[in-house]
């Protein structure tokens, strides 16, 4: 990327975005599903990543989750991160993010979105910030703006979020309430 950062740190693209979609399985999880002998599933989420989606909301920036699966565990995760926005089942990705945008009022260059695999490809192609993490497929990560340097579930969320408050000039505001 070659735009350059103002006098608090914040990059012109970045300061448009408003809203940050996320993928479920491969972003906020390592991708492993965990299918138990009763139906029971399980997935693993990264603390730091479930904190960087409250710190975006606190910033301001409206969240959604957009997965092609549903699970009970999505809407629990959904849930405890305060994130309202949550679309399962999404055959059409495209389709959702379309929808949202037009709900909220948005246009592409407003928005970012996390993905890792091909149907994301559709959302990437058109948000202004596309994010994978570093596991991500080959094809997600030549269409993305950041490239996280942690793989999904491991912490890439946090990154991508902390990528963005920084671009928006809001990272050092968020350390200093921290530092006290």
């Amino acid at each position: 990327m070659t735009e350059t950062n103002d006098s608090r740190g914040e990059t012109p693209l970045y300061s448009k975005i408003k809203w940050f979609g996320f993928d479920m399985d491969g972003v906020m999880t390592d991708g492993g599903i965990i299918l138990q002998d009763d139906g029971t599933q399980a997935k693993r989420f990264h603390s730091r990543d479930g904190h960087a989606i409250k710190l975006l909301g606190r910033a301001g920036i409206k969240i959604a989750i957009i997965t092609g699966r549903k699970s009970r565990l999505a809407e629990l995760r959904a849930a405890e991160l305060g994130v309202t926005e949550l679309y399962q089942n999404s055959v059409d990705k495209l389709e959702v993010y379309q929808r949202i945008l037009e709900k909220e009022g948005l246009s592409p260059d407003e928005t970012a979105f996390m993905g890792d695999d091909l149907v994301d490809l559709p959302i990437l192609v058109r948000a202004a910030l596309p994010v994978c993490p570093f596991d991500a497929a080959n094809e997600v990560k030549s269409e993305c703006l950041y490239v996280t340097p942690s793989r999904g579930g491991h912490g890439a969320v946090r990154d991508a979020v902390e990528h963005l408050l920084k671009g928006k000039g809001l990272w050092e505001d968020i350390l200093k309430r921290y530092r006290g």
